[in-house]
C-alpha cells in the first residue's frame, strides 16, 4: 500500500531534472554583447570574417569575455561591461564589410553546456528589462490618396495602351475626372474601364461639347486599401526592428490606424526612434525641361517664390535651389531590392541601389527615352520633399543606380538602412513615446522576485506549523511547481513581464490549495478511525477530485482571458494556464510520492506527523446542538 510504481518515480525524476536544466540559465544574468549579423540571410559571418573581428578588437585592446559563431551564421561578443562594449562595436563595424550590421545587445551569460542543451532564459519584458516604447500613427488619408494615385496611373495607361484618345485627366478630391471630345472615344473608354477596373465606381456626364466619367474607388476596396497599408507598414517596421538587432520585438496592431512597438533591452533609444520614426521613402521623377531656363543648378531659381506650373511639382535640393518635377512618378521606393552605403568617384557619400525586376524595366524605358534629360531622386519623409540629386542621363540604365547628395557617411548609412527595409505604404508619426530605464527594470524585477520569495516562504511557515511533516511535504511540492513553471517558460521562450510575474505569486497561492485540501482529507480519515496508511490512500484519492474540478474550472477562465485579452493580460493568462497544469502535477504527483517514500515503506505506521487529529466529541456535540437551536429559531 502507498508504493508508486518505478516508471512513476522516473517521471517525476525527469521532470524535475529537466525544470533545474531549463530553469537554471534564469539565474546567470546577462552580460553587453555585440552581434554581428547578415543583412540577409545570404550575408553569413564565417570563420575568416571572424578572425578578423577577433583581430580588430585585439588591435584596438578592448577585452572580451567570450565569443562565438552561431549556427545562423552570426557572430556574438560578449564583454564584462557597456563601456567595452561600446568600444567593441566600434572596432568592429570598422572592419565590417557591405551587408552585414552590428547591433548591442543583452545576451544570456550562462555557460555553454547549457547553451548546448538549448537552455535559455526567459526574455524580459519592457517594464522587466528596460526599453522603448512607441505609438505610431499611420495616416490613412495619405493611403487613401495614393490608392487614387495609382489608379490614375492605371487609367492614364490602360487607355493609352488600347489607343482611347481622351483631353483631360485630372483629380478632384476622392474622383478622377476622365474627359472626351468624342462620345464614341467615351464609350469605348467606359467599357474597357469597366471590364478592367472592376474596383472603380463609373458615372458618366454629358455637356455642350465634352463627355466625362466620373470614376470613384469603391468603399471596400479604400477599406481594403488602408489595412494593406497598415499590414505593410508593420512589416516594414519589423524589418527595420530587425536592423536593430532586438531580440523578441513587440511590433503589433493597435486599433484601426495605430501601430505599437516595444523594443526590449534597447541600449540606444536615440537610434532607435531615428529608425523608426523616419518614414523616408525615395521618389523617382522627371525633371521638368520645359520649364527650365538653363542646364545649371539654378535653372528654375526663377521659380524660387512663384508657384509651379500646371502638371509639375517644385521641390528645393539640398542647396536650397528650387527644382520642378514633374507630377508623374516613374517610380518609388517599393521597387527597391537592395540599398548599401557607399561613395562616388568624387568621394562623396552615395547610396548604391538594386530595383526588382519590373523597377529595372521601368528605368531601362524611361532613361532610353529621356536621355541628355534631368531626372531627379526625390526623399520624401513626413510630408517634407527634398531633391537629393537631379543629375543628366548620360546612357541608358537598369536595375543599378546610385543616389548621392547624402551631407555625410552616417546620413547615407541610415538612408540605406530605411531603403533596404522597405518602403512605407502610409506616412506614420510618432504619437507616443516612453522610455523605461534598465535600472527601473530592475527594480521591477527585484520587487517582483521579493514578492515571489516572502509569498513562498510565508506559505511554507504556515503550512510546516500546521501540518507538521505533511506540511513540508506540501512545500516541498510547492517549490517543485515552481521548478516546473519557470523550467516550462524558459523551454517556450516566453516574455516575462510584471503581469507574468504577479500571474506566477498567484499560481503559488493556488497551488498550496490543493495541498491543503489533501491534507484535510487525510486529517478526516484519520479522525474517523481509519489507519494511517489507508487515511493517506484514502486521502488522496478523495482529494484528486475536487482538486481536478476546481482547477478546471479555474484553467476555463484562463483560457477566456487568453482567447479575449491582449497585450498583458494574454501574458498574465498563459502563466495562469500553465500553472494551473503543473500545479495539478505537482500536489498529486510529486507531493504523493514524498510522502509515499516517507510512508510507504514502513510495515507499521502508527500515526501521521499531519498536525492536530484529535476529534472532540464533546465540542462537536455542542456544535450540532447550536446548529439545530438555529434551524428551529
Amino acid at each position: 500500500m502507498n508504493r508508486y510504481p518505478a516508471w512513476k518515480y522516473v517521471l517525476i525524476g525527469i521532470a524535475l531534472l529537466v525544470g533545474i536544466i531549463y530553469t537554471a540559465p534564469n539565474f546567470y544574468g546577462v552580460v553587453p554583447a555585440v552581434a554581428v549579423s547578415g543583412v540577409r540571410a545570404a550575408n553569413k559571418v564565417d570563420e575568416p570574417m571572424k578572425a578578423t573581428l577577433d583581430a580588430a578588437l585585439k588591435a584596438a585592446n578592448v577585452p572580451v569575455l567570450s565569443s562565438e559563431l552561431d549556427a545562423n551564421g552570426s557572430a556574438h561578443y560578449r564583454f564584462a561591461d557597456t563601456d567595452r562594449q561600446i568600444q567593441g562595436r566600434d572596432a568592429i563595424v570598422a572592419k565590417l564589410g557591405q551587408g552585414f550590421v552590428a547591433a548591442l545587445n543583452l545576451e544570456s551569460n550562462s555557460p555553454p553546456w547549457l547553451h548546448a542543451l538549448g537552455a535559455k532564459p526567459m526574455y524580459l519584458g519592457l517594464d522587466l528589462r528596460g526599453g522603448v516604447h512607441f505609438l505610431l500613427q499611420v495616416d490613412m488619408k495619405k493611403a487613401a490618396d495614393k490608392s487614387i494615385e495609382r489608379y490614375m496611373g492605371d487609367i492614364r495607361t490602360t487607355l493609352r495602351d488600347k489607343k482611347i484618345y481622351y483631353s483631360g485627366l485630372t483629380r478632384e478630391s476622392d474622383r478622377i475626372t476622365v474627359r472626351f471630345r468624342e462620345r464614341e472615344q467615351k464609350a469605348a473608354a467606359l467599357k474597357l474601364v469597366t471590364d478592367t477596373l472592376v474596383e472603380l465606381n463609373v458615372r458618366e456626364t454629358e455637356s455642350a461639347d465634352e463627355s466625362q466619367l466620373i470614376l470613384t474607388i469603391k468603399p471596400e476596396i479604400v477599406k481594403r486599401d488602408q489595412e494593406l497599408a497598415l499590414q505593410q507598414n508593420i512589416q516594414t517596421l519589423r524589418n527595420r526592428v530587425n536592423e536593430l538587432g532586438v531580440a523578441e520585438p513587440i511590433v503589433q496592431q493597435q486599433g484601426p490606424d495605430r501601430i505599437l512597438v516595444q523594443l526590449a533591452g534597447v541600449q540606444d533609444p536615440a537610434r532607435a526612434e531615428e529608425i523608426l520614426g523616419r518614414t523616408a521613402t525615395l521618389e523617382v521623377r522627371m525633371v521638368s525641361e520645359e520649364n527650365a531656363a538653363g542646364p545649371g543648378q539654378d535653372a528654375f531659381y526663377a521659380y524660387k517664390d512663384q508657384p509651379a506650373p500646371f502638371a509639375t511639382d517644385k521641390f528645393f535640393d539640398q542647396d536650397g535651389q528650387p527644382v520642378l518635377v514633374r507630377k508623374i512618378v516613374v517610380m518609388t521606393g517599393d521597387r527597391i531590392k537592395d540599398a548599401q552605403p557607399g561613395f562616388d568617384e568624387h568621394g562623396r557619400s552615395a547610396v548604391n541601389i538594386k530595383t526588382d525586376e519590373t523597377g529595372g524595366r521601368i528605368l531601362r524605358q524611361t532613361t532610353r527615352e529621356n536621355v541628355k534629360k534631368r531626372m531627379a531622386m526625390l526623399l520624401v519623409e513626413k510630408n517634407k520633399t527634398v531633391v537629393l540629386t537631379w543629375p543628366v542621363i548620360q546612357e541608358e540604365f537598369g536595375s543599378s543606380f546610385r543616389v548621392t547628395g547624402m551631407p555625410d557617411t552616417t546620413e547615407a548609412k541610415n538612408l540605406a538602412l530605411l531603403l533596404r527595409a522597405g518602403a512605407l505604404a502610409a506616412p506614420m508619426e510618432i504619437i507616443e513615446k516612453s522610455t523605461v530605464g534598465p535600472s527601473l527594470g530592475a527594480d521591477n524585477i527585484e520587487k517582483g522576485y521579493h514578492a515571489v520569495l516572502y509569498g513562498f516562504i510565508a506559505i511554507g511557515v504556515f503550512m510546516i506549523l500546521y501540518y507538521a511533516l505533511f506540511g513540508v511535504v506540501s512545500v516541498a511540492a510547492l517549490a517543485a511547481n515552481l521548478l516546473f513553471l519557470v523550467g516550462l517558460l524558459s523551454m517556450l521562450q516566453f516574455t516575462l513581464t510584471l503581469p507574468g510575474i504577479a500571474a506566477i505569486a498567484l499560481t503559488l497561492g493556488m497551488a498550496i490549495d490543493a495541498n491543503v485540501l489533501i491534507n484535510e482529507r487525510v486529517r478526516e480519515e484519520v479522525r474517523s478511525g481509519m489507519t494511517p496508511q489507508m487515511a493517506i490512500q484514502a486521502g488522496y484519492e478523495r482529494a484528486f477530485d475536487t482538486i481536478l474540478d476546481s482547477n478546471i474550472t479555474t484553467l476555463i477562465a484562463g483560457l477566456a482571458l487568453l482567447a479575449f485579452g491582449s497585450g498583458p493580460v494574454r501574458g498574465f493568462a498563459v502563466v495562469h494556464c500553465l500553472g494551473i497544469l503543473t500545479s495539478i502535477f505537482s500536489a498529486v504527483m510529486v507531493s504523493r510520492g514524498l510522502v509515499n517514500i516517507i510512508y510507504g515503506g514502513r510495515k507499521k505506521v502508527t500515526r501521521l506527523s499531519i498536525g492536530n487529529t484529535t476529534w472532540d466529541k464533546e465540542e462537536d456535540k455542542k456544535n450540532d446542538e447550536d446548529r439545530k437551536k438555529k434551524v428551529a429559531v
